[in-house]
C-alpha cells in the first residue's frame, strides 16, 4: 500500500459552504473523554462492511483511529484520513497510516476496494463533491459503507442550541455547517455519482451520555461555542443545558441524546 502516497494535505475546516461557516473543530482528548460512545456504538456499520483479511480500504473521516484500528485487525490494509491534526496525531500513535486530507479534495484513484465512514459525512456539507471523491478512489465494483448523522439527528439539542446563541446573533445552524439527510436525499447524491444503492436507512439511537450535556456540548459544538468569549460560552451551555434538562434528562441525572443515524451501503458500477 505503499503507493497510496498522492495525498493532498489540508488545514482543518477547509471545506467551505456560505457566509458564517466554521464546522466542527476537535480536541482529540475531549473527544477521548466524552466522545468515545462514537465507535463503540458503531458496531452496525463495522458489520456491515464485513472487511476481509487483504482488502485495501480506506477509512474516511477516522479520527483518533478506534474503528481504523478495529477494522485493520480483521487483516485488511487500511489507510485513514481526517481534516483534524489533533485527530490524525492520535490515530497515528497507535501506530495507524494515517493522513491529513481533506475529504473534498482526495486524489485517490481506483485503488480502494471499500470506502468506510462512521460519524463523518455529517461534518462534511459539501456532499456532491465528497461522494464524488468516494466513487474515483473505489475500484470498479467496490462498496461505500457508512453511518451518518440522519434527518432529525439530535433535534432537541440543535433547537436549543439555536435559540440560546440567537440572543448572541449566531445562527448555530449555519456554523456548525452539519448535514443531517434523509435516506431519500442521500440516495439521490449517491446515484447521482454513479453508485448503486444497496441498502439505506434512518436507524433511531437514544444515546446515553456518560459525560452529560455540558460535556457533549463543549465536545460537539466546540465550533460554534468558540466564537464567544468564557463568560459568554459558560451562559450559553448554561442555559442550552437548562433548557434541555426536562426532555433528556432523567429523574437520576442521566442524559440521553436524541441520536438519529443514516446507514447505507452502495457499490460503484
Amino acid at each position: 500500500m505503499e503507493g497510496m502516497e498522492n495525498r493532498l494535505v489540508e488545514t482543518p475546516e477547509a471545506e467551505t459552504s456560505g457566509p458564517g461557516f466554521r464546522g466542527q473543530s476537535w480536541d482529540a482528548k475531549a473527544y477521548a473523554a466524552t466522545g468515545r460512545f462514537v465507535a463503540d456504538l458503531a458496531g452496525g456499520v463495522v458489520e456491515l462492511l464485513a472487511a476481509q483479511a487483504g482488502e485495501a480500504i480506506l477509512d474516511l473521516g477516522c479520527g483518533d483511529g478506534a474503528l481504523t484500528e478495529k477494522i485493520a485487525a480483521t487483516g485488511a490494509v487500511v489507510i485513514g484520513v481526517d481534516a483534524s491534526p489533533g485527530m490524525v496525531a492520535a490515530a497515528r500513535a497507535r501506530g495507524l497510516d494515517v493522513h491529513e486530507v481533506n475529504a473534498s479534495t482526495m486524489s485517490y484513484g481506483g485503488e480502494f476496494d471499500a470506502v468506510f465512514s462512521n460519524a463523518a459525512l455529517h461534518w462534511m456539507p459539501n456532499a456532491e463533491v465528497v461522494i464524488a471523491g468516494v466513487y474515483r478512489a473505489l475500484k470498479p465494483g467496490g462498496r461505500f459503507v457508512a453511518e451518518m448523522g440522519g434527518q432529525g439527528n439530535i433535534a432537541a439539542i440543535r433547537t436549543a442550541l439555536q435559540a440560546v446563541l440567537a440572543q448572541f446573533g449566531i445562527d448555530a445552524e449555519a456554523v456548525a455547517a452539519s448535514l443531517y439527510p434523509s435516506p431519500a436525499h442521500y440516495r439521490r447524491l449517491l446515484e447521482a455519482s454513479g453508485f448503486s444503492v444497496r441498502s439505506i436507512e434512518l436507524i433511531p439511537r437514544p444515546t446515553p451520555l456518560p459525560a452529560g450535556m455540558e460535556g457533549w456540548l463543549n465536545t460537539f459544538r466546540n465550533g460554534v461555542l468558540d466564537l464567544l468569549g468564557p463568560e459568554d460560552r459558560k451562559r450559553a451551555v448554561a442555559e442550552t443545558v437548562a433548557l434541555l434538562e426536562r426532555v433528556l434528562c432523567d429523574a437520576e441525572g442521566n442524559w440521553t441524546a436524541d441520536y438519529v443515524r443514516l446507514r447505507f451501503a452502495a457499490v460503484r458500477a
